[in-house]
């Protein structure tokens, strides 16, 4: 039982930091998709 808890928090704390990390980077790549699609529409009218 005390191995089963020491794996899970060896592997739990990557796991959270992961997780973590990736909600943040999606927020930030939903603003870069949407300036480059309107830098895409200010080219295009040029």
């Amino acid at each position: 039982m005390e191995e089963l808890l020491v794996q899970i928090s060896n592997v739990g704390f990557p796991i959270a930091l992961s997780v973590y990390l990736l909600v943040r980077l999606e927020g930030r790549m939903e603003k870069l998709t949407d300036s480059i699609v309107k830098l895409t529409d200010v080219l295009d009218k040029e």
